[in-house]
């Protein structure tokens, strides 16, 4: 899920301001890049999202695409740990992606205990009012939020898309691609972008490519017989690879320009792991050198 999370996280923080004014009832100021000190059971330390308000409130935003029941634990812990660097409580949503019915607690309650924090389903956001912003951040976040019609809504969003800018386009079409895969719509995106005025073949974008020729790949191979579950794996997580890659690339890219030749050779060889590792790390590196040393 690490692309998802990347691209939510990129979007969060740029342009789906209405996104986040529904979500946190606040404007960020800036953006704090936290890792918490290590607390036993708290398994990563790195908050999603902490921002500053003008006003000097802390919001904190975790992103969930899957019903972990230890949720409201995990929230306590980063909320201390908040406390205990700026000495101020944040603002606390999470929101959920998923697929999957919300099932998760937005509390913890014990006698002479209550610890609260907001829990939204992405699906209960106005999706259409969202697809009406002039934001275009909010208008691909739109896909996974309340809709009539999401076919429809693709449409929509690619039309809006095809008047940016090319790189701003790419990046957008690309961020579509992914969250759509949330909602298996990776390849209506693919479809209607063909009858676009987009300048573009889907699939030999960098990013874009690989999600698609694995979303295919993998509706090809479920008909396939039991034997051959191992080349099915082995296909999955070279277009998970492939996928990590080209993500880790935009985040670079977006952070320090383009990559020279050889940062792209030793990015190739990693695995995802590592290329998993990195993409937390691009957040704090001073250089690409500094990043691959």
């Amino acid at each position: 899920m690490q692309e998802y999370d990347v691209t939510l996280k990129l979007l969060l923080q740029g342009s789906a301001e209405s996104v986040m004014r529904e979500l946190t009832g606040a404007v960020i100021a800036r953006w704090l890049d936290v890792e918490l000190p290590k607390v036993q059971n708290v398994r990563n330390p790195r908050l999603d999202l902490l921002g500053e308000t003008a006003d000097g409130d802390l919001v904190h935003v975790e992103l969930q695409s899957g019903n972990d029941m230890t949720m409201p634990v995990r929230m306590a812990e980063y909320c201390l740990g908040v406390f205990r660097l700026y000495g101020r409580f944040p603002r606390q949503v999470v929101l959920y992606v998923g697929e999957a019915e919300l099932r998760m607690e937005s509390e913890l309650r014990a006698p002479g205990v209550l610890f609260q924090y907001r829990l939204i389903d992405i699906r209960s956001l106005d999706g259409e009012r969202l697809l009406e912003s002039g934001e275009v951040g909010d208008n691909v976040i739109a896909i996974l939020a309340g809709l009539r019609d999401h076919e429809g809504a693709v449409r929509k969003i690619l039309k809006r898309i095809a008047g940016l800018a090319p790189a701003e386009r790419d990046r957008a079409l690309a961020q579509l691609t992914i969250l759509a895969g949330l909602r298996h719509l990776s390849q209506a995106v693919e479809r209607e972008a063909r009858s676009m005025p987009i300048d573009l073949d889907i699939r030999d974008h960098e990013l874009l490519g690989p999600i698609i020729r694995e979303a295919e790949q993998q509706g090809r191979q479920e008909g396939r017989q039991e034997g051959r579950q191992e080349g099915r794996q082995e296909g999955r997580q070279e277009g998970r690879q492939e996928g990590e890659l080209a993500v880790l690339r935009r985040q670079i890219e977006k952070r320090f320009g383009p990559l020279p030749s050889r940062a792209q050779a030793r990015l190739a060889a990693l695995s995802v792991s590592e290329l998993e590792d990195l993409s937390e790390r691009v957040l704090d590196a001073t250089s690409i050198e500094d990043l691959l040393k």
